[in-house]
């Protein structure tokens, strides 16, 4: 297994600070959720979207993965958050092992974070549904303290 944990990637928080991304939701960047297998070698060194290891086009599921609805951001308790609803692919037949997070809009695809699923997820002939944490200072997708 090569998805070892999940993580905010590195070059995402360099990116921060140079603008690259821009999670209004409303005007804001796209962003979409790519899924990949076991074989995938994905962590906090990733910068970008890959096409190794990805999921094979089934059912809704094609590649590049699927746009993120986001759900805009939030300053509570001295911690900046994320949202994102979450996201199903119908109709498909995969094993994915995690997925990563990238946003669509910048150039080059820019990677924003790694999400390790602890395990192979399998749906056969069915749907496969991302469920995104409560959008709270302690349980966001993504958080800065």
């Amino acid at each position: 297994m090569a998805i070892t944990t999940s993580v905010i990637c590195n070059s995402f928080k360099k990116q921060l600070f140079e603008g690259t991304h821009n999670f209004k939701s409303s005007g804001g960047n796209s962003f979409k959720l790519a899924l990949y297998t076991n074989s995938a070698v994905l962590g906090k060194s990733t910068t970008s979207y890959t096409t190794d290891a990805q999921i094979s086009n089934t059912g809704q599921y094609t590649a590049g993965g699927g746009a993120l609805a986001n759900g805009g951001t939030s300053v509570a308790t001295n911690v900046a958050i994320v949202d994102f609803a979450d996201r199903s692919f119908t109709g498909v037949t995969l094993t994915a092992r995690g997925a990563l997070i990238y946003n669509d809009t910048a150039s080059g695809d820019p990677a924003v974070c790694v999400l390790n699923f602890g395990g192979d997820k399998t749906a056969t002939s069915g749907t496969f549904t991302i469920q995104f944490p409560a959008f709270t200072t302690a349980a966001a997708i993504l958080r800065i303290t």
